[in-house]
């Protein structure tokens, strides 16, 4: 009875998420391919004014979230019925065949402005428990989709048409000139870049040495956190595991956490250690792509030399701005860190890919955090 129960109930809460999308034809996973359209796949589609999931597409959010210029992601995760993931401490969940991660990138629209207005905000409570996007309201840009197929996730991006009705592969990425408009009514144009193929490799690519595309938010410290799924607030992790979406999941005492770099209770360090984790860590890690930096900035490594505290560049170039060292405690306009989140130079600005325009808030995090670092980078002659 028990078991009858909690398969009612796992029903019942992903009949809740559904209650928006009457008629949408059932998501159709292809194992194969590169479908043109993002409709052919009816994970998200634009209907009756709104982007609306299909059934069993269910959001998530992240306690961090990746900078990429000021833009909101939508993000969800659907599997084929009867499969689920499986927890893992460290790293990605491992996911089913089938699998299919979203994240769709849209602006908030600034005011009553063109639609290339768009507001630079850090908070927008648009998308409520996974019933979608108001198409009146926001300015939807991409859609990312990562597959899991048998010989591993295989990742699609699709733009979409100014009309906001579909959205098409776009292999070799795209550019779109938009405005940031923020609170004041200051403005920035900038070139918003939708990555190409070998874009999305770059930064997916967490681990040389198996070459395989990893995904990067999915993960326990990263979404162990609360979202609200229609009844208020609860935790992600254990809503996920009651829908069966989730196996395996320890006790909460057990499972990482990332802090959310913008809660003002957390300590300045787990909010630094957060934003350095989810927006640098992909890369600089002992396995990623930039571990020949010797620069690891992920949440556990701890606070010496590999984090680049006081340690010399061995492949910055001219990314290091005259500067010395990576991190120097207590000094961060000499810090070759802030000087490179602090650009958007190419050949300087870190990341390299992903923005054109520079994360304020997280840089003044990042300032505030080299500046309570203790200790100095004396050299002995």
């Amino acid at each position: 009875m028990l078991v009858k129960f909690a398969k009612y109930s796992a029903l019942l809460a992903l009949a809740l998420l559904a209650g928006c999308h009457r008629g949408m034809p059932a998501v159709a996973f292809h194992a194969d391919g590169q479908p043109a359209k993002l409709s052919d796949w009816h994970i998200v589609e634009a209907r009756d004014g709104k982007l609306e999931l299909n059934t069993g597409v269910v959001p998530y959010g992240l306690n961090t979230h990746l900078f990429t210029d000021y833009v909101h992601k939508l993000r969800t995760i659907w599997m084929p019925k009867g499969t689920t993931a499986k927890y893992t401490k460290d790293g990605p969940f491992d996911f089913p065949v089938g699998t299919v991660v979203s994240k769709t990138f849209y602006y908030p629209r600034a005011g009553d402005g063109k639609f290339t207005d768009v507001a630079r905000t850090l908070r927008y409570d648009g998308d409520s428990a996974g019933l979608g996007l108001n198409l009146a309201t926001v300015h939807l840009i991409e859609t990312r989709l990562l597959v899991r197929r048998k010989d591993g996730w295989a990742p699609l991006t699709y733009v979409w048409n100014d009309a906001q009705t579909e959205a098409t592969l776009a292999r070799t990425g795209a550019v779109e000139p938009l405005t940031l408009v923020d609170a004041q009514g200051g403005r920035e144009d900038f070139n918003y870049v939708v990555p190409d193929e070998g874009q999305c490799v770059t930064c997916h690519e967490a681990n040389m040495i198996s070459r395989k595309i990893q995904l990067i938010g999915p993960q326990a410290r990263h979404m162990n956190r609360d979202y609200d799924y229609g009844k208020g607030p609860q935790n992600q992790l254990t809503y996920l595991a009651s829908i069966g979406y989730l196996s395996d999941l320890p006790k909460m005492a057990d499972i990482p956490h990332d802090a959310n770099w913008r809660d003002p209770s957390a300590s300045l360090d787990a909010r630094a250690r957060a934003y350095l984790d989810i927006n640098c860590a992909m890369c600089h890690n002992p396995n990623g792509v930039a571990n020949v930096t010797g620069l690891s900035l992920g949440y556990n490594t701890p606070e010496t030399h590999h984090m680049g505290i006081c340690k010399s560049p061995e492949a910055a170039g001219p990314g290091t701005g005259g500067r010395l060292f990576d991190i120097v405690p207590g000094k961060p306009d000499d810090s070759i860190l802030m000087h490179r989140m602090a650009s958007t130079r190419p050949g300087v600005m870190m990341p390299e890919i992903g923005r054109s325009t520079v994360d304020r808030e997280g840089t003044a995090l990042i300032r505030s955090w080299i500046l309570s670092l203790k200790g100095d980078c004396t050299i002995v002659h």
